[in-house]
């Protein structure tokens, strides 16, 4: 078949990646000039390796990715007389995350890239697709015609709303910074996520040994300062020295910040005509579960798959129903995976992010009241992917 692809971020070109490996004819759609990405490192977990992996994919991540980061340390932080002190609130058991690694976009990005055949990725193209699925892409004035247009432009996926399946955007209600040290850091605190009132700092340390760090806060959405590196500093200033210490080694100009959104509902359906969404334009979610990459990974190979399965039925039919009837199922099975994953990110969102004092006590003493065992049982089963059963 020939199919497009609109947008060369993670979920676009790991399905790019594995349909090509395929035998298919493949067109990625970018709009921007170069295709760079936007962030700075992010994790994946155990059902993003195994989707991977049925890519073809998973030993080249593994070589530029970091294994046994953190055990899942959740901290509180706390102001004394005696200054900032941190407790530790919880600890998953190391079972959980044993197949947890880091890697920065950066790299992860330039190795996905490596995978494609070399004029794959058309940079400088705003693709808008048919309202009504047809599989066509228009770019640069010029329309197209494939076989299947597989719609992966993010979360303010425009293509989204052509297509009539947009339920728009949500503001989490806060904001979020995020960086990478330019040199290693002295942990005199685990690497993990520390709870503050309204504010969470982040801690996750990359293969380089470099640390890539991300801060949260409750505010207006909109806001912005023209020194926002300064900005992170003053708001964390008073945390423990570690924290101080992964913003004072990151370059200034490095620090970006991003309001978080998610979608306002999940979406009833990926699909209309012969147009596919996935990733963040299909479900787009809050970073709080870490799972926004590793879900895009796993549309990527249930639609490969899907697809691959379909192949020697859609040679023998000329009608079509074939390749319908496979996306209708990848429509369902991914709908119901992600709509659960999405409201368990959300809720993940709003218990780190309590700042009422009451409401900050008791998301404590909750949280130490949970055995590690039920905290790992539900780590496992998030991690625990789905595979389409063809």
């Amino acid at each position: 078949m020939r199919i497009a692809i609109v947008g060369a971020g993670i979920a676009g070109l790991v399905t790019a990646a594995g349909i090509q490996a395929d035998g298919h004819e493949v067109a990625v759609f970018e709009r921007r000039d170069e295709p760079n990405p936007v962030g700075a490192g992010l994790t994946l977990f155990n059902n993003a390796f195994a989707a991977l992996d049925l890519l073809g994919l998973g030993d080249s991540i593994r070589q530029i990715s970091r294994d046994g980061i953190v055990s899942g340390a959740i901290a509180a932080m706390r102001p004394t007389r005696n200054g900032p002190k941190v407790s530790w609130l919880l600890s998953v058991p190391s079972s959980a995350t044993a197949t947890m690694r880091s890697v920065h976009r950066v790299a992860l990005h330039r190795e996905l890239m490596a995978q494609l055949a070399p004029g794959t990725v058309r940079t400088g193209s705003a693709a808008l697709v048919a309202a009504d699925g047809t599989p066509q892409v228009t770019a640069s004035g010029r329309t197209e015609q494939f076989d299947l247009v597989v719609v992966a432009d993010g979360l303010r996926s425009r293509n989204r709303e052509i297509l009539g399946l947009d339920t728009g955007l949500r503001y989490a209600g806060y904001t979020a910074w995020r960086g990478v040290t330019e040199q290693p850091v002295s942990f005199a605190v685990q690497p993990g996520e520390i709870w503050g009132r309204g504010q969470v700092f982040g801690m996750v340390p990359l293969p380089d040994a470099r640390v890539y760090w991300y801060a949260t806060r409750n505010t207006a959405e909109g806001q912005r300062v023209d020194n926002e590196y300064e900005l992170v500093r003053e708001e964390f200033s008073g945390w423990h020295e570690t924290v101080q210490e992964c913003i004072a080694v990151t370059a200034p100009d490095a620090v970006m910040r991003h309001d978080i959104y998610d979608l306002a509902k999940p979406l009833t359906s990926f699909v209309r005509g012969r147009t596919v969404l996935l990733g963040d334009a299909a479900h787009a979610m809050t970073p709080n579960l870490g799972q926004g990459a590793g879900q895009g990974i796993e549309d990527a190979a249930t639609l490969t798959c899907l697809l691959r399965d379909a192949g020697g039925r859609m040679l023998r039919d000329a009608s079509g129903e074939a390749l319908d009837a496979a996306l209708a199922k990848y429509s369902q099975l991914r709908q119901k995976r992600t709509s659960s994953v999405l409201r368990r990110s959300r809720s993940a969102g709003l218990m780190a992010q309590a700042e009422h004092p009451a409401a900050v006590g008791f998301r404590n003493a909750l949280t130490r009241l949970m055995p590690p065992q039920v905290m790992s049982a539900m780590t496992q089963r998030l991690q625990q992917w789905p595979k389409p059963e063809l």
